[in-house]
């Protein structure tokens, strides 16, 4: 019988290899939704006794991480005008592998930590190492600031994930609700941001704040 977490945690995987094969901005926001989506969801899955606001908490963050941000964030790349990134630090082929790599180092490293699992969920751990890695990697890896931004939200998504596989309360839905309610902020004014950077350099390439002077 198939399990439907581990399905849904294998396209997760399939969704970040997506993310650093691919230079359309678009499309990395699509993999940013469907994450989203599919971490909130988890829980309702992995026999934790939610109660009704706890109910209410996930399919909220759900609303917010798979629809409300990258939805502000699509609509901030329509009107800067920039739907590709066109000079990464790190190629796409080259990351591709590298995701591959991280998704393996994920594995074995996870096997390492010796924590308790749910319900034997074995991908719950590395697909939470892999979201936050390979986050931080297309922070390193882009040039596009929006590109940067997307890698941030991968990385709350991992972060989440990891207080999901092994939160033994529901009370961790307030503390996750109040730190996206900040991040959803947070990327609204990165909106405003962005749009200024490409009113003043006609680009949002990040290496062009170097010609920012005194």
């Amino acid at each position: 019988m198939i399990d439907l977490v581990d399905t849904l945690l294998v396209l997760v995987l399939l969704a970040v290899l997506s993310s650093l094969g691919s230079s359309r901005l678009p499309s990395l926001i699509k993999a940013l939704a469907f994450q989203g989506v599919a971490v909130s969801i988890v829980p309702l899955f992995l026999g934790h006794n939610l109660t009704g606001g706890g109910l209410a908490f996930t399919l909220a963050t759900m609303l917010i991480r798979g629809f409300a941000i990258p939805m502000y964030i699509y609509m901030a790349i329509r009107k800067v005008a920039i739907r590709r990134e066109t000079d990464p630090l790190i190629g796409y082929h080259a990351s591709l592998l590298i995701g591959l790599i991280i998704i393996m180092a994920a594995i074995f490293v996870s096997h390492r930590f010796h924590l308790p699992l749910i319900q034997g969920h074995r991908l719950l751990l590395p697909t939470a190492i892999t979201l936050m890695v390979a986050g931080m990697f297309l922070l390193m890896a882009r040039r596009n600031a929006i590109a940067m931004v997307l890698g941030y939200m991968m990385m709350e998504n991992g972060i989440y994930l990891v207080g999901t596989a092994f939160a033994t309360r529901a009370a961790h839905h307030i503390v996750e609700f109040g730190i996206l309610l900040d991040i959803l902020a947070g990327v609204m004014i990165m909106a405003i941001v962005l749009q200024n950077i490409k009113q003043a350099f006609d680009s949002v390439d990040t290496d062009r704040l170097r010609t920012l002077k005194e």
